[in-house]
């Protein structure tokens, strides 16, 4: 089985080894079939703090890592 991951921009990366990235998903509405963009955002463990504001990358669910923190950064898909 291959492992869950997603990819989305980072919007923050002020936190010491934590990122912020907004993940956006496109669905549509159930009633009026309207195409609707969904923002999710995510901390992100950057173990290195090698990611910047603007980069697209790839991030794994992991365990609990803090109070708010449930993914890892797995790699930099496109840099800024």
């Amino acid at each position: 089985m291959h492992p869950k991951y997603t990819i989305g921009k980072v919007v923050s990366n002020k936190m010491y080894k934590t990122i912020t990235v907004a993940v956006k998903n496109k669905i549509s509405h159930t009633k009026y079939k309207k195409i609707i963009t969904k923002t999710n955002k995510y901390y992100a463990h950057d173990e290195n703090n090698e990611c910047n504001i603007g980069d697209i990358v790839k991030i794994q669910p992991h365990r609990p890592i803090s109070k708010k923190k449930r993914w890892i950064f797995i790699q930099k898909i496109l840099e800024k």
